[in-house]
């Protein structure tokens, strides 16, 4: 399928480069880049020779400088409120809850949807010029794509107070002693850092990796018992045949070979 607004790009055989592709807007999210991100994840969990994402933004100034502003300065509330609902449905949500780990590569600006993109992801490692913040109440609003739930899950509430209150940006080095960033390396180190961590993770079994997000996610959910979950989940990993592989290369004494 061709994009107008992402691009795709295969790393090795099981590591899919995802990039928001609008460097004149520094990559600033619109319902366009919404949507065809939508449909490539969709693609991409469909295909079995994928196995981990990294979603990156073009050029080195931004990984997504925020939502397109343009697209929704004249909305009612009602409208609002239905960009922020389907935008959750269709990429934050969708991502938080995608069977295949997904890692954000913040090369830049993550700012407003920026930033809530990168929390959706499973987990971010961001270059030393990255710049993270939620500026949203400079322009009247607050976060819409998740950003009030998911900050203060990552940073801590008080810490998401100042920051959402403030409309601050944090350099990288400071997200990283937060906990908002996993990692920080040289901007030229960044999508190689990704690939050699996504390497790792596909040396895995993929049923797993999907159990393992669903039981973490379990715990940030309301009206679900993460303990419960996470005893129900791990069950049903015992009828599966990446079990059955993994259970047997060990007590062969060699690599397993997940399919």
């Amino acid at each position: 399928m061709d994009y107008q607004n992402i691009q795709l790009e295969n790393l090795n055989e099981k590591v899919v480069l995802l990039t928001v592709n609008r460097p004149k807007k520094l990559n600033a999210l619109d319902n366009l880049t919404i949507a065809e991100l939508h449909q490539a994840l969709v693609a991409l969990e469909n295909d079995a020779t994928c196995r981990v994402l990294v979603i990156t933004g073009s050029g080195e100034k931004a990984f997504v400088a925020g939502a397109d502003i343009a697209e929704f300065s004249n909305f009612t509330s009602k409208e609002g409120a239905e960009l922020a609902r389907k935008g959750q449905d269709t990429l934050f949500d969708f991502i938080e809850n995608y069977s295949k780990p997904v890692i954000a590569a913040v090369n830049g600006f993550a700012l407003g949807g920026g930033l809530e993109l990168a929390m959706a992801c499973h987990f971010r490692y961001a270059s030393e010029n990255a710049k993270l913040g939620l500026p949203e109440v400079s322009l009247g609003l607050i976060p819409g794509y998740g950003g009030t739930q998911r900050l203060p899950q990552l940073v801590g509430k008080g810490r998401a107070m100042e920051l959402i209150l403030s409309g601050n940006m944090i350099a990288a080095e400071v997200a990283l002693t937060y906990g908002l960033v996993n990692k920080v390396v040289a901007q030229e180190q960044l999508i190689s850092s990704c690939l050699e961590i996504a390497n790792k993770i596909t040396q895995n079994a993929p049923n797993s990796m999907k159990a393992a997000i669903s039981a973490i996610n379990a715990g940030f959910s309301e009206g679900m018992n993460g303990y419960d979950s996470e005893i129900e989940i791990f069950g049903s990993c015992f009828g599966t045949e990446d079990f059955k592989e993994g259970t047997t290369a060990f007590l062969e004494k060699r690599k397993p070979n997940f399919q």
